[in-house]
């Protein structure tokens, strides 16, 4: 259950854990605020501890709010888009044959039927860049389910609004957003291996950080790369 707590303007997130420490965090691409905490801790002690870290939360906020951004695409022709990483230049061929998108040395070759509109051409891309991100994902995930020992039940991607991904321990499974299509390819795997570790060990809490660092000791930096890379006109956060 989450409860927001106010600081003024700054609205924060609180979520009550079975853990030890108070852990605090400062989301993109907003500046959205969590802070989980013990459930021992009264919403009082919480709020002190906030402002104790108010001028770091608005240092993130504002290092946030300066990040390049992604300008809404119209999918006309000579349009950048990205695949994991590298920039594409779309070229729209209309014509009277199933819809597809095809690299073709630096071009993205959206393929679509005569008066095709935004929505639909946003739909076609959307769904190859998912088909990706599925493609990418077997060799990942048996290679890391090896490396921890763990099995997982089912994998889903799907355009995410609010997250790079999320896990279910309980059932095993993981949700990615094919969103990282666009990122470089190790945005990927940090995000599925943040994930499957949350099979292992459900809070971020120092055992977390443990399992991290023994996986992926480079995870901080890659990271890094994902939440440094221009965000996308809408709203995504991890």
């Amino acid at each position: 259950m989450v409860t927001q707590v106010r600081l003024g303007d700054i609205s924060v997130d609180v979520m009550l854990k079975d853990i030890k420490n108070v852990h605090l965090s400062v989301h993109p691409p907003t500046g959205r605020v969590r802070i989980s905490a013990p459930k021992r801790m009264s919403l009082d002690t919480i709020r002190v501890f906030a402002i104790t870290k108010l001028a770091w939360i608005k240092q993130q906020q504002n290092k946030l709010r300066r990040q390049e951004r992604e300008t809404p695409r119209e999918y006309l022709d000579r349009e950048s888009h990205y695949l994991w990483g590298k920039r594409y230049l779309l070229k729209v061929v209309e014509q009277q044959a199933v819809p597809e998108v095809k690299l073709k040395h630096n071009n993205m070759i959206l393929r679509v039927r005569p008066g095709t509109n935004e929505k639909t051409k946003q739909a076609i891309v959307a769904e190859w860049y998912r088909e990706q991100i599925k493609a990418a994902l077997p060799e990942l995930i048996e290679k890391w389910e090896r490396k921890m020992a763990v099995k997982l039940e089912r994998v889903f991607v799907r355009k995410m609004k609010t997250q790079w991904g999320s896990s279910n321990p309980r059932a095993g499974s993981i949700r990615l957003n094919s969103e990282l299509a666009k990122k470089p390819r190790e945005c990927l795997e940090y995000v599925v291996v943040h994930e499957m570790v949350h099979l292992l060990e459900r809070y971020h809490n120092g055992r977390f950080t443990a399992l991290m660092d023994n996986y992926l000791p480079q995870w901080r930096h890659v990271r890094e790369t994902l939440n440094s890379a221009p965000l996308g006109h809408e709203t995504w956060s991890y």
